[in-house]
């Protein structure tokens, strides 16, 4: 049968993850309490930068619909109104929209014809990738930036 003493002995699998957590650090406090002024000074450096960007009457589009930059957009409340649309080389997600923010998702032939000032990579670790196959573009003058790990420009 069950017994109540059986349910807080540790499996293998359990022990195993544990040993994990500890090895990253991740049973430290401070890691959590860390995270989430850095996670609010990405969310406010960009919110301010868009912002700027706006009032200046300056265009800034996106780069790469991928998941982890749409995390950012919908933790930062980034609608279209700061960021009208996000160019991907994937047909398969050209047409549709970013959940949460609804920021329509374009070919990356928009950048070439728009011509935005500002165009912001959202996929960061891939962003030297896409500066490369965009140089046109930065030939032409328009400043490619990163929000992650902090707002620079490329």
């Amino acid at each position: 049968g069950c017994h109540a003493e059986d349910s807080h002995k540790r499996t293998p699998k359990v022990e195993q993850v544990l040993k994990e957590e500890a090895r990253y650090g991740l049973q430290i406090l401070k890691i959590y309490s860390d995270f989430q002024p850095r996670a609010d000074k990405i969310k406010n450096e960009l919110l301010e930068f868009l912002i700027q960007q706006k009032k200046a009457g300056k265009r800034v589009a996106a780069y790469g619909a991928a998941a982890k930059g749409n995390t950012l957009l919908n933790y930062a409340g980034v609608k279209p109104d700061l960021l009208p649309y996000v160019c991907d080389a994937a047909p398969s997600k050209q047409g549709k929209f970013l959940p949460g923010s609804h920021i329509p998702i374009l070919d990356p032939e928009m950048l070439a014809r728009e011509r935005p000032e500002c165009v912001l990579v959202l996929p960061w670790n891939i962003a030297n990738e896409v500066q490369e196959q965009n140089k046109f573009l930065k030939e032409n003058g328009i400043v490619f930036f990163i929000a992650v790990p902090q707002l620079v420009m490329l």
